[in-house]
């Protein structure tokens, strides 16, 4: 294995594909003579010249090559095992970062006796039984490699005690080779434990990272598998010494802490319940705030079905979904949950079981991308709680939460201070109505409302205007900072879409058609997708196996690269089955005009002004930032005011 230069040497290929489709073979087949001069001097080894069964120990080597990619890979394995064996106590015990030491214990319903040597032993495995149990797999492992392909690999050990049983039983494997079993002193339950990883493959040995390169790949998999068995208790100790311990939770309230716990109360705070259902598909967990994203995509946990997956579809939607919000270069934080029919997602896909495909793809995709979507849309500026939004498919509604501020002890009298004439009419520009000369007669208002106990907006009444760029108000929590200019560019740019989708979109017919050169597959596409490139605005008709002719394009993308865009939404088209690069062309437009109208920098604003500003912050989508995604307000609350200026102490 170490040196192999074959195309091929699983043996499992031909095994895997349906017999009844080939035609019985009576006696040898020779080699066709036209294909033998196409071979030229290129012959088959000895060594390749008859087909031979491969030892067991090295099929076992073989599948560890698939499932075992790093410690971290073992320990994904026998944590699930031990979920699927039912524990509520998973221990997990490191030793050199997995190189030396690895060993899980739980309390789950252990392996009889009589079973133990199965449990070592290839495709062995108590979790499906027929091809109707293979399309409906609820647990987390299933395919019986698991524990042969790491026995062939380390010195392993598995003790167990099923439940019922008087005494446990000890089973040992060192390189592949079973030894029988003893008995052993363990409460109901099992422990694997897996010693000097890879001491009989040096060269697999040595592509192992430095100690806490792999404890780190063996943490970040205990917090995400945490994440999604809030009701089991976790304990992680590294060279004898606990570094993680996270008891089970029951409720709501426990799932919070449980989050907080795996990546802390900063993620909470800045983050997004949701819960939504439609079509069959369930969707709950956490979305970080685009204000809080991050500078890596290291708080990123997708599970399917309690399964944490890295899948590209889920990625795309989820890119999409913050596509209007995030600043350029930074990833979304998130923990969600997707939960659908088994008999919906094929997790059969990878060995290691890291990828899924989905049945109906772009079902899932539009899914996730509205519920994602509606969710930061929803996330006003100031706003405590968000509306639910329509109500999907399946008749379930979707609600979200942001986090509320704390509130405070006591609250600050108005300070009375004013800025300035009302120089701009900022109401008119917003197509409000309001006149300069109604400027004073608001403002008046706005201090009646504060002196006369009605509630308060969420981000206040204005206070000033701070160096013609950001706007005090006082709310009940303390002092709220606005970017003028950044909060109506949010505000103009959402009208703008609203406005744009109102009118639908416009076509442009090209004075020439333009013929484009694509591959076959983008042309059988562009044919096959007609109506939806009709409905974002193009004609597009194909002209040859290989070339397409497009005779209009969208209004509002006049003037942009046309061959570009075309294929880069045929291209989504072939991959997603849908497109929204018109969308972000023009709402890429739209930004630029939203920026160029809104109020700039060192232009006086009067209160009344300034209010106005602030009611249509709290009213507007996403409003909590600008369209490139800086944040649009800031939040001082009075206690950090009173740390400030050492107040109380």
């Amino acid at each position: 294995m170490g040196r192999d230069h074959g195309r091929s040497y699983r043996g499992a290929a031909c095994g895997s594909i349906v017999w009844c489709c080939l035609p019985a073979l009576d006696g040898p087949s020779p080699v066709p003579a036209h294909a033998a001069a196409m071979m030229g001097s290129r012959r088959p080894s000895p060594a390749m010249s008859r087909i031979h069964p491969l030892p067991p120990e090295l099929v076992n080597q073989i599948a560890a090559g698939e499932v075992i990619e790093r410690p971290a890979s073992v320990v994904k394995e026998l944590v699930e095992n031990s979920l699927d064996a039912g524990a509520r106590r998973i221990e997990i015990d490191i030793g050199q970062g997995g190189a030396r030491l690895m060993r899980v214990r739980d309390d789950g319903a252990g392996i009889a006796a009589a079973d133990l040597p199965l449990a070592v032993s290839a495709h062995a495995t108590s979790k499906i039984a027929s091809f109707e149990d293979l399309e409906r797999v609820g647990t987390l492992g299933f395919r019986g490699e698991a524990l042969p392909s790491i026995a062939s690999v380390s010195r392993f050990a598995l003790i167990s005690r099923a439940s019922g049983e008087d005494a446990a039983w000890r089973i040992e494997v060192d390189g592949g080779k079973p030894r029988a079993t003893a008995p052993a002193q363990h409460p109901q339950g099992t422990a694997v434990e897996v010693r000097d990883l890879f001491y009989n493959l040096p060269a697999r040995r040595k592509f192992l990272r430095a100690e806490r390169t792999e404890f780190g790949h063996i943490d970040e998999l205990v917090k995400s598998i945490a994440l999604a068995h809030a009701g089991v208790e976790f304990r992680l100790s590294h060279n004898g010494k606990a570094l993680r311990m996270l008891k089970p939770v029951r409720d709501a309230a426990g799932r919070v802490a449980r989050v907080a716990d795996v990546l802390g109360a900063e993620f909470t705070a800045h983050s997004l319940r949701l819960e939504h259902a439609a079509a069959g598909l369930s969707l709950h967990g956490w979305v970080g705030l685009p204000t809080a994203s991050r500078a890596q995509a290291d708080q990123q946990y997708f599970h399917v079905n309690g399964r944490l997956v890295r899948d590209r579809l889920v990625a795309h939607a989820v890119r999409q979904a913050y596509a209007d919000v995030l600043f350029h270069g930074r990833h979304p934080a998130f923990v969600l949950f997707l939960d659908l029919d088994p008999v919906l997602v094929d997790v059969n896909v990878h060995p290691a079981k890291h990828e899924v495909r989905f049945r109906e793809g772009r079902l899932v995709h539009d899914f996730l991308y509205r519920t994602l979507n509606q969710a930061l849309a929803g996330a006003r500026a100031g706003a405590q709680a968000v509306p639910s939004p329509d109500v999907g498919a399946g008749g379930e509604s979707l609600s979200a939460s942001v986090p509320a501020a704390a509130p405070a002890p006591w609250r600050q009298g108005g300070l009375g201070l004013r800025v300035g004439e009302p120089l701009a009419d900022y109401a008119a520009l917003l197509g409000r109505g309001l006149a300069a000369g109604q400027a004073d007669t608001a403002a008046s208002v706005a201090d009646a409302d504060r002196s006369g106990g009605a509630e308060v907006p969420p981000l206040g009444f204005a206070l000033a205007q701070l160096h013609g760029i950001y706007v005090l108000a006082e709310n009940t929590h303390g002092l709220v900072l606005v970017d003028m200019h950044a909060a109506h560019e949010r505000i103009t740019y959402e009208r703008l879409k609203r406005a744009r989708e109102g009118a639908g979109i416009r076509t442009q017919w090209l004075l020439v058609p333009l013929a484009l050169n694509l591959s076959e597959r983008e042309a059988a596409a562009a044919e096959e997708h007609a109506a939806a490139l009709a409905a974002l605005g193009f004609d597009i008709s194909r002209s040859g196996p290989q070339a397409v002719t497009v005779r209009s394009i969208p209004a509002l993308l006049d003037g942009a690269d046309v061959p570009q865009l075309v294929r880069d939404v045929i291209a989504d088209l072939c991959s997603h089955g849908n497109s929204r690069r018109i969308e972000e062309h023009a709402n890429e437009i739209l930004a630029t005009m939203a920026c160029h109208g809104s109020v700039r920098a060192n232009r006086r604003l009067g209160l009344a002004e300034m209010n106005a500003l602030l009611r249509d912050m709290e009213e507007t989508e996403r409003s909590g930032q600008c369209n490139h995604g800086r944040p649009t307000w800031v939040q001082l609350a009075v206690p950090e005011l009173d740390r400030l200026f050492l107040r109380g102490r």
